[in-house]
């Protein structure tokens, strides 16, 4: 049987971000898929031989803009452990709160693109339109909608005060309301599960053994969520991770849905909970040492790998990403599917390839 090679990418209209693979086909069906990455590659990490520690916090904010505030918590934890000083406890709290909304901005991103991958054009206008509430909060309550810049070493800038808090609530509820509407349209649909169910199914043994990473490893029954390590104010918010045990497109969408109920959970419980007393402390020494710290990420496990040796600028910063560990997982998933499916099955992991490549 003869083969066909056939590139996917870098330019899709279903991909968000310059992916590139060139698959193998026998007929329609995946053989083979070989990925190409760097066509976005910026140089962040080499800027810390011209940022000092402090500018490098809005540095890696821009790794990736839907997890920008992910980034910057990451770092600054990081830094903080180095440097031998806790966040108070209001600062931990707010960081868990604006990072909690960035995991719903970005899945419902998300949601809306894989709708929109498999044709439903209405259910990704859904989606974004409930997305814009999450929005709209980032902005009342830290200038920004994306890149909020929240974040300092040593903990935040900005407060949200009781009003804040109360109208937060209020557009939960009502983005709680919109997405239990949308369950039944986009996660029940027969057309969504026949384009989804079976589709690049991976078992708990692969996805552990390929180093997958957030609902692309949750979604095959493996309950492995960096939230665990409690961090931020997760060690005093009750927290349990999202698992789903098919190990299919469906299956990752059903681990994203559940997910974002979740998140709305915690941003409630942390703003029950919300502490009095400052946002930040003095920094007043230099970093020095090596540290690796892991947060959860939308897409997955976050690890910042910090090197200083007390000068203002840091001598290392290592960023590994969710994309990056989630590629050989994607190749492993797109043999045997159907060459109209790829498009569902790489969407499935929610790709970040700005990320990925910095």
């Amino acid at each position: 049987m003869a083969r066909t090679i056939i590139p996917f990418g870098p330019q899709h209209p279903v991909l968000p971000e310059p992916l590139h693979l060139k698959l193998v086909l026998e007929d329609e069906i995946v053989q083979e898929a070989l990925p190409a990455v760097g066509y976005v590659h910026r140089g962040l990490e080499k800027l810390t031989e011209i940022r000092d520690f402090n500018q490098m916090v809005q540095i890696v904010e821009r790794v990736c803009g839907i997890c920008s505030m992910i980034h910057a918590q990451c770092y600054c934890q990081g830094l903080e452990e180095m440097l031998g000083i806790t966040a108070p406890p209001r600062a931990r709290y707010l960081r868990t709160i604006w990072s909690e909304l960035h995991r719903m901005h970005s899945h419902l991103l998300w949601l809306g693109l894989f709708a929109d991958g498999m044709g439903f054009e209405s259910q990704f206008m859904q989606c974004w339109k409930i997305r814009e509430r999450i929005m709209d909060v980032n902005e009342a309550t830290t200038g920004n909608r994306v890149i909020v810049s929240v974040n300092v070493v040593g903990g935040v800038r900005r407060d949200l005060n009781d009003g804040q808090l109360r109208w937060i609530g209020s557009i939960l509820d009502q983005v709680e309301a919109e997405l239990k509407a949308l369950k039944k349209p986009l996660i029940d649909d027969y057309t969504v599960k026949k384009r989804t169910v079976g589709k690049g199914v991976l078992t708990a043994e692969q996805v552990y053994e390929l180093g997958a990473a957030g609902p692309t490893l949750r979604a095959s029954g493996v309950a492995q969520d960096m939230r665990m390590t409690r961090y931020a104010a997760f060690d005093e918010l009750v927290f349990t991770p999202v698992v789903e045990t098919e190990g299919d497109c469906h299956a990752r969408l059903k681990v994203r849905y559940r997910e974002l109920l979740a998140s709305i959970d915690i941003v409630r419980a942390a703003m029950r909970a919300l502490p009095e007393g400052e946002l930040a402390v003095a920094v007043k020494d230099k970093p020095a040492g090596e540290i690796v710290t892991r947060v959860e990420q939308p897409r997955g496990e976050l690890l910042y790998y910090l090197k200083a040796s007390g000068k203002k600028n840091l001598d290392r910063v290592r960023i590994r990403t969710p994309t990056f560990a989630n590629i050989p997982p994607l190749l492993a998933m797109l043999p045997g599917v159907e060459l109209a499916d790829v498009p569902v099955v790489v969407l499935s992991i929610d790709p970040c390839i700005s990320c990925t490549e910095r």
